[in-house]
């Protein structure tokens, strides 16, 4: 009779030192949520069998992982964490989404299943034409579609190109100082193209990131 394997563990504990391997490593590969809690929380008590069912249940989609607060307040500091249970959500190396609470079960497979890649995701990811055709079709308003969109556009614009040669190469802060110059000299059209693939950079950058917040004023600024 075959030995039967381990069960893996639902989730991982994670510290001061590890999280930036465990959480924001990991997050590249898939989406990891962060459940932030307490010996002596009741509401945690009652969350994390929750969240630990709702993760199994995804198959591998979302990775758990557990953060005590006492004996980690720094990632707790850096992260605000004023208030426990709090759960995080990170993807692609950043904060995307977040709740304070014990909430409902449905309330955390709801939460989960927003953080798993829509089609239309999936499609940007290709990075084609008709990739990106097919994905505004089934979210019009996906803002990496259309900032994919708009660089397909702007590909041989002699405005753009500058910005998006330096996005393209990592130096992100001079791709937008650039685009954001191109905007100001565009009209009509490329200038609309040109404010979908800064938005764009703000989305993959994440609401929380300075450049983002202080483009996104700068842009206004151009705009409006």
């Amino acid at each position: 009779m075959a030995e039967q394997q381990p069960t893996p563990p639902v989730s991982i504990d994670s510290s001061d030192q590890s999280f930036a391997r465990d959480v924001i490593d990991r997050s590249h590969e898939l989406p990891v949520v962060v459940d932030f809690w307490a010996d002596w929380c009741g509401p945690c008590r009652q969350l994390t069998p929750v969240l630990e069912q709702a993760v199994a249940a995804l198959d591998g989609q979302v990775e758990l992982v557990k953060v005590d607060v006492d004996a980690n307040p720094r990632v707790a500091m850096e992260y605000r964490v004023q208030g426990i249970p709090a759960v995080k959500a990170f993807r692609d190396g950043r904060l995307v989404d977040q709740f304070t609470g014990a909430l409902p079960r449905l309330s955390v497979e709801t939460f989960l299943r927003s953080l798993l890649p829509t089609e239309a995701d999936r499609l940007v990811e290709h990075g084609d034409a008709d990739s990106i055709r097919r994905a505004l079709e089934l979210e019009p308003s996906h803002p990496g579609a259309l900032a994919a969109k708009a660089r397909l556009d702007l590909a041989n614009d002699d405005l753009a190109a500058p910005g998006l040669a330096a996005i393209a190469d990592g130096d992100v802060e001079r791709g937008l100082q650039l685009l954001l110059a191109a905007i100001v000299a565009a009209e009509g059209d490329v200038r609309d193209r040109l404010r979908q693939v800064m938005v764009g950079v703000f989305t993959d950058l994440g609401q929380d990131h300075p450049l983002a917040a202080r483009y996104r004023r700068e842009l206004a600024s151009a705009l409006y």
